[in-house]
């Protein structure tokens, strides 16, 4: 053990830190891997994106995480197998990135691993005041650096939560230390399985930016359309632009408490989920209503719900610009949608901050170990969505 915290201590003191960031969502499309080169850290930070892909999961990946995902009761046996198995997988995907990349394991100093999401449990959600804010994320940070023979920093969530935190969104850390600008006011708008935003103000005030879960992304999308056309989802929201919005539909949708609840909060699948969708329908009668529709329907649900949080955010005659990023930004009738809803501000993805929008929550959690090694930690703001806290769980491979 001696010699692996020297090690890391050579690597926190390194001029430059190459640290493979790893990212699995709720979504479960695949495995995201950002090679990132840092110099610095803190506002001081230098950021080199050197690579970027998505390993795909297969059916038989997605099948055995669907098993324990978002639900109350599950197999504890299988969710405890999970938890190691996530993790080799993982480390498979590392090994094949690495070699089309031409790189070794012992040219990546940190592994920083995000885990997969199997449920979040914030207080508002479950109301049992005892208890408090929970997450769960599964693929163990000693299984990884074991196979992958890398260090890793992994299980960033849980110290915000032990901090005050909700555990999510952790995404203004990272925004705030590589995004901000004097001058522009900007959010960052994420739309994965779950859409969430930070708030960065040109005037580079801490205290004022904040992170915060709008509502559904893509993933009463995607569940309804594996449901009801047998798909991962809908490529290029060809379903959705056949149909029509029932708008009965639409207000039952967002009629739900988490809409009116005060910035920060976070949310997940297990909230908005085809229970949610079916109550909806039941609720206005509209249960028969054509596949199409109801593909419409939700995609205008994700978008509405967006643009109220951040028409709710930008104060009055305010210009912006929001960089968008995940899964969503491929969505064309969303993204139509958005910049409909939200003009006159201006609509980019992130590629225009030289990150891939695909690449983004990647590079953010490579920003968080980074952080955890090198930084001095995150200076205090006043906001309780942002603990002065560094995060992760560090694993040695020996």
């Amino acid at each position: 053990m001696k010699q692996s915290i020297e090690q890391l201590c050579r690597i926190a003191g390194k001029e430059n830190r190459r640290i493979l960031g790893l990212m699995s969502g709720t979504s479960l499309d695949g495995l995201d891997l950002a090679l990132c080169r840092f110099t610095g850290s803190g506002t001081g930070m230098h950021l080199q994106l050197e690579a970027f892909s998505t390993i795909p999961y297969g059916d038989a990946f997605r099948a055995e995480i669907r098993e324990v995902f978002a639900k109350k009761q599950v197999d504890l046996e299988k969710l405890c197998l999970l938890n190691a198995w996530v993790a080799r997988q993982h480390a498979v995907m590392i090994n094949t990135c690495l070699a089309e990349w031409n790189r070794k394991a012992s040219d990546i100093d940190l592994l920083a691993s995000h885990g997969q999401t199997i449920y979040h449990a914030p207080l508002h959600q479950h109301g049992l005041q005892q208890f408090g804010n929970a997450t769960l994320q599964i693929g163990d940070g000693d299984h990884l650096a074991v196979a992958a023979g890398i260090i890793t920093v992994s299980d960033f969530r849980q110290k915000h939560i032990a901090a005050g935190g909700e555990g999510a969104p952790l995404a203004v850390y990272g925004d705030w230390l590589a995004f901000s600008k004097q001058n522009e006011n900007r959010i960052l708008l994420n739309m994965g399985g779950i859409a969430n935003f930070t708030w960065l103000p040109g005037d580079l005030d801490a205290g004022k930016v904040f992170s915060t879960d709008t509502g559904p992304g893509n993933t009463l999308l995607d569940a309804y359309t594996r449901k009801y056309y047998q798909l991962p989802y809908d490529a290029d929201a060809a379903m959705a632009s056949r149909g029509k919005v029932n708008t009965d539909l639409l207000a039952a949708l967002c009629e739900h408490a988490f809409f009116r609840q005060p910035f920060p909060k976070t949310t997940g699948p297990e909230l908005f989920n085809l229970d949610y969708l079916e109550k909806a329908l039941q609720q206005t009668g509209t249960g028969n209503a054509v596949a199409d529709d109801v593909m419409a329907t939700l995609t205008a649900f994700t978008a509405n719900t967006i643009i109220a949080a951040v028409q709710q955010t930008i104060p009055q005659g305010m210009s912006c610009v929001l960089y968008a990023s995940g899964g969503g930004i491929h969505n064309p009738l969303l993204m139509q949608y958005l910049r409909s809803g939200l003009s006159p501000h201006r609509i980019d993805t992130t590629a225009g901050l030289s990150v891939p929008p695909d690449a983004k929550e990647a590079v953010l959690f490579a920003i968080l170990a980074n952080e955890t090694v090198a930084g001095s930690g995150f200076p205090a703001t006043g906001n309780r969505s942002i603990p002065a806290v560094s995060m992760g769980k560090i694993s040695f491979p020996v």
